[in-house]
């Protein structure tokens, strides 16, 4: 389960802001967000490991390229041969990039996901229109819309579904963005904002399917369920902002993660900087 707040062209200095928190148990392997080569003869892409099934959930490729997965929930809903959803961020970005291949590869019968696609790189000093960023689902049938100005949020049903947590995501990264010219600032407010755990009042919580419990523990932005067992614990793994930032004449993305254990604790923060070429 996954969060995600998305500004597209909200912000002169800031065309493109992402925030995003990964959730999944913690005796799940990945490796910290880093370059890497899904295919000897691809271009690197910058994401973190999935060590178990291979793929990622949210990656950039050296072209400006980028996706990002998440889950559908569906309790009792669960196909064990099918492919892994999260091969499709690392083969689409280390791949031809087009609409065709990724039909192609959402085509597979997987469980349900979201994938939300972009060209950051599209053109200098300019926002990406409808034509350059894109939602896919496979739920509950294949479905797919482009994205222009505006902000979106997502998580484990299909965009913008106004999930009492989604809704509050929103509502932070507008407000950070309100007059900001500084990106420390705009990351620091970001992350306080995937850090928000306030579970929803009980009369404003969405019914999936789920025990009420459940509900609860799940309703807020940053995740965090005390399993019994090391194996069981569940919660947010780390917390991703992305911003492309206009600079004089040049176009820059940058990202920065910060993982936690399964106390909620930080345990490290990355960062990287990557120069978009125009196309």
């Amino acid at each position: 389960m996954c969060i995600a707040a998305i500004a597209i062209g909200q912000s002169e200095r800031f065309p493109w802001v992402l925030l995003s928190n990964r959730d999944e148990f913690f005796d799940r392997g990945a490796q910290a967000m880093d370059w890497w080569r899904p295919k000897e003869d691809g271009p690197r892409i910058l994401s973190g490991r999935d060590l178990t099934a291979g793929g990622t959930w949210l990656g950039l490729n050296e072209i400006g390229q980028l996706a990002l997965l998440t889950n559908v929930r569906e309790p009792g809903v669960s196909l064990p041969s099918a492919s892994s959803r999260g091969e499709i961020v690392a083969d689409w970005l280390s791949g031809q990039c087009s609409t065709a291949r990724l039909q192609e590869l959402t085509a597979a019968p997987r469980n349900g996901f979201n994938l939300l696609t972009a060209d950051l790189a599209s053109r200098p000093r300019a926002v990406p229109d409808s034509s350059q960023a894109t939602w896919l689902s496979n739920r509950p049938s294949q479905q797919m819309a482009t994205l222009g100005t505006g902000l979106y949020g997502l998580s484990n049903a299909a965009l913008d579904t106004p999930w009492p947590k989604l809704q509050t995501l929103k509502q932070s990264l507008h407000e950070a963005l309100q007059g900001c010219e500084d990106r420390h600032t705009l990351v620091e407010q970001g992350f306080a904002a995937l850090a928000d755990r306030t579970h929803v009042p009980e009369h404003l919580l969405v019914s999936t399917g789920l025990p009420r419990d459940r509900e609860i523990q799940l309703s807020s932005v940053f995740v965090r369920i005390a399993g019994g067992s090391p194996e069981k614990d569940y919660g947010t793994r780390c917390s991703t902002a992305v911003v492309v930032e206009c600079a004089g004449t040049d176009r820059w993305v940058h990202i920065t993660e910060r993982s936690f254990d399964r106390r909620g604790e930080p345990i490290g923060e990355v960062g990287f900087r990557h120069r978009l070429n125009a196309r």
